[in-house]
């Protein structure tokens, strides 16, 4: 008996992703070795869809003119100044190219900036 009711991309077992068939006669559960033969499952259509927020429905980002420097993702990092969350960030490769990269982050709340070497 089944422990999740599934479709055809999941596992009624465990509930994992199913593989795509290949040339083997069924599809085997990665996780659990449940198999179903691919006859079974012959002339269904499976479909899927991205759908992605609008940006200017976006709360991540500070977008406006007098913030023109603040522009970016805000993460939660604590301010070192301030100590109040919330910090734009941007990468650049200051150093040679085989080292990391330097990230400035900067406080929307005291503009203070700080860097770090990753």
């Amino acid at each position: 008996m089944s422990c999740f009711r599934a479709d055809l991309n999941f596992c009624p077992e465990c509930g994992n992703i199913l593989p795509l068939p290949d040339f083997h006669n069924s599809i085997i559960c990665p996780r659990c070795s449940f198999s179903i033969p691919v006859k079974d499952i012959l002339g269904h259509v499976i479909k899927s869809s991205v759908v992605f927020n609008p940006l200017d429905q976006s709360s991540s980002t500070v977008e406006s003119e007098e913030d023109a420097e603040l522009k970016g993702p805000i993460i939660d990092r604590k301010c070192s100044r301030c100590n109040k969350e919330g910090m734009v960030y941007h990468t650049r490769q200051m150093r040679s190219a085989d080292e990391g990269q330097t990230v400035f982050f900067t406080c929307v709340h005291c503009r203070y900036q700080e860097k770090e070497d990753s």
